[in-house]
């Protein structure tokens, strides 16, 4: 597993390389959606007609779990969700950029400890998918799991509270964030982990071939992902609204 250059503020570890690669992909999903609609015509042209056909297939997500007024209430969001998602998903596959250290820097939290683990060679990631680190992806998955839970007690607090008088509730409620990152995290993940070992670890005119496929492969995944993500976060608020069943 490659090192990631990491920088500590008041005890807090700040990880660089996905906070590079989260700006950079909201930065991209602003970019798309600027230049989508900067000239919009009756008539779509070019990357218009990518983006409506993408808010035609997430129009028909809320569209089957929530009734017609939320379902357009809830459209910008799960959009929004599934285009970032999305991007930081393909983001380490199209632009992984890694590069060895042979000498410890402290000040990016790269130790001689963490050398020799690596047999003083370490590759260190300077950009990859935010989604195949899984404290990003417990992040979102938790951040879901909140919101979904405001959205219940805003609907009715006494309906909120109801499920929770069954032990397995508890259980269903732990381990649906749990679920919905390491899902999410491990697809991501193990992709760039083979693409990083096929392309350091053996010469490039025998896995080029290999290399290729299987970032096709990833990027089918990265799409996947993003959707069934996406799907799962209206479930489960749209759960909320019925009373948490």
């Amino acid at each position: 597993m490659e090192l990631t250059p990491q920088v500590t503020v008041a005890g807090l570890k700040f990880d660089l390389t996905i906070i590079l690669g989260t700006i950079i992909a909201a930065a991209i999903v602003f970019g798309l959606i600027y230049f989508a609609t900067r000239k919009v015509s009756m008539v779509p042209r070019g990357l218009q007609v990518g983006i409506e056909m993408l808010i035609d297939m997430i129009r028909g997500i809320t569209g089957m779990t929530y009734n017609s007024k939320r379902a357009e209430k809830y459209l910008a969001f799960s959009f929004t969700l599934f285009l970032f998602i999305l991007v930081a998903n393909q983001l380490g596959v199209i632009l992984m950029i890694t590069g060895e250290v042979h000498e410890p820097i402290p000040w990016l939290g790269i130790t001689q400890e963490a050398l020799d683990e690596h047999h003083g060679t370490a590759h260190v990631a300077l950009l990859k998918s935010p989604t195949a680190d899984l404290g990003f992806a417990f992040t979102m998955a938790i951040s879901v799991a909140l919101f979904a839970n405001f959205v219940g007690i805003k609907n009715g607090l006494g309906s909120w509270l109801k499920p929770f008088i069954n032990p397995l509730h508890w259980v269903e409620e732990i381990s649906k964030p749990a679920t919905h990152a390491m899902r999410l995290w491990a697809n991501i993940f193990a992709g760039e982990v083979l693409i990083t070992i096929l392309m350091t670890k053996f010469p490039l005119y025998i896995t080029f071939v290999p290399v290729a496929v299987w970032i096709a492969f990833s990027l089918f995944v990265g799409i996947i992902q993003a959707y069934i993500f996406t799907v799962l976060t209206n479930v489960y608020i749209g759960q909320k609204y019925a009373g948490g069943h």
